[in-house]
């Protein structure tokens, strides 16, 4: 690829995704938007970028994006945090909001329902306690494709097999064929939308928690900072953020901080320091 070529793309995607490309990602350029020039009967990567250039078309731009977006999940993934949110994160936000019982929950970047519907799941074990309350969880993603699997709830068995305890499969999802679909109550209680993080989220609503894992390590310091920025606006005061394993907020942003004893969970800095 030439290097006009790779710039060209390098600064699309930084601009519609927020993804930094570096040039030793040139095999994923080509791995990835190859079968795109291909679909749309162009051969080369170089006659897809003079295409791009050319036209200027929102959806082969739009197509492009989500190709190189990364749409990688598991169920229960990282289990840790889930765990924490199960144990001690739950009992804190119903003890908070016991006069108002209500829940809402923000998966950023949630892919193809796995994360969500692992919240589903786990409020759906919990729903004895949650008698009467109103949760809500809206998952959002940049791709339309992969909102539109997730939305089927339907996955294949080495998807199912991935994180998904044994027991969670025999009681939430049912088997058609070599596929497996999570049952309807679970993704009526998920509300997906197309949502790009470099945008501005005030319509989404307040949020009592914020799943963003593996998605900041894409971005680069000042965008973190912007997306955590704008993340931090929508979330309640005494509210919680969930990274990844691999992100933080130190040295990023001072708008949140770690919340003790929880690795990978953060909280509103004010409420931190009240």
């Amino acid at each position: 690829m030439k290097p006009a070529d790779f710039e060209f793309l390098q600064t699309m995607l930084r601009q519609r995704s927020g993804l930094v490309l570096t040039p030793d990602k040139t095999h994923l350029l080509e791995s990835r938007l190859t079968p795109v020039a291909r679909r749309h009967g162009l051969e080369r990567l170089d006659d897809l970028v003079e295409r791009l250039r050319a036209a200027r078309t929102e959806e082969l731009a739009r197509e492009v994006t989500e190709a190189m977006t990364t749409n990688e999940s598991s169920f229960f993934r990282d289990s840790k945090p889930f765990d924490s949110f199960r144990k001690e994160i739950l009992p804190a936000l119903l003890a908070a909001r016991a006069q108002r019982k209500q829940l809402r929950i923000w998966c950023a970047a949630a892919s193809t329902g796995q994360e969500p519907y692992t919240l589903a799941m786990i409020l759906k074990e919990e729903q004895a306690k949650l008698a009467g309350w109103r949760t809500e969880i809206v998952a959002t993603d940049l791709s339309t494709e992969v909102l539109e699997k997730a939305k089927a709830g339907i996955y294949s068995q080495f998807e199912v097999q991935r994180g998904l305890p044994v027991q969670m499969l025999v009681k939430y999802f049912t088997q058609t064929g070599e596929m497996w679909q999570i049952a309807a109550p679970l993704r009526a209680m998920v509300s997906y939308r197309a949502f790009n993080l470099l945008g501005d989220p005030g319509l989404l609503g307040r949020f009592d928690v914020v799943f963003c894992r593996n998605v900041l390590i894409y971005f680069d310091q000042p965008t973190k900072a912007q997306v955590l920025h704008r993340i931090g606006k929508q979330l309640a005061p005494d509210g919680y953020l969930v990274l990844g394993v691999a992100e933080t907020v130190l040295g990023v942003t001072e708008a949140f901080k770690p919340v003790a004893g929880q690795r990978g969970f953060y909280g509103p800095a004010k409420a931190a320091a009240a």
